[in-house]
């Protein structure tokens, strides 16, 4: 199965503001890629709080909220299943493509699960000052640069391929 992240970022490395950050401050260019990737995968997983700065539902997608709380949400599904045995149900069911689509936490779980493959990230022409990084703790992880696209409005939209090494 092919897992890849994908997210957006500020010039000087920030997800978002802060937990409530709307995820609709990007780029035009990043959202038609999200849209593109995302509904090609067919099945997106996120944490709840990324999930909760969502104006409207993802249609067209199969949405995963993690959340260590019991809850119910009307338009997805809610896990608490380490990200091995959440891909490996989907990989039963026939899912052939995840799109790993944030915050923090998800990110960091399943980069250091090592079941990325690929990372798809956008920079954006805008700094925070302070916020949420990519990542929350300390990693190792070598990315090989497969595609570079400049935006005529100064986004920068990078494709990695991610290798994991186990020294």
């Amino acid at each position: 199965m092919k897992t890849f992240i994908i997210a957006a970022q500020s010039a000087d490395g920030f997800i978002a503001k802060d937990q409530k950050h709307p995820a609709y401050w990007t780029s035009r260019e990043d959202k038609k890629r999200f849209v593109e990737l995302t509904k090609r995968a067919g099945v997106v997983i996120m944490g709840r709080a990324t999930f909760e700065t969502l104006h409207k539902p993802l249609s067209d997608r199969r949405v995963i909220v993690y959340s260590r709380s019991p809850l119910t949400l009307d338009n997805a599904e809610v896990t608490n299943l380490a990200p091995q045995v959440l891909l490996q149900k989907l990989e039963a069911e026939g899912v052939q493509e995840v799109a790993i689509c944030g915050g923090s936490e998800i990110y960091t779980l399943f980069l250091q699960s090592q079941l990325v493959s690929k990372i798809y990230l956008t920079i954006e022409p805008i700094l925070f000052g302070t916020g949420i990084a990519m990542f929350n703790t300390i990693m190792n992880v070598h990315l090989k640069l497969v595609n570079i696209e400049k935006t005529d409005g100064g986004s920068v939209l990078l494709e990695y391929d991610v290798h994991h090494h186990t020294t």
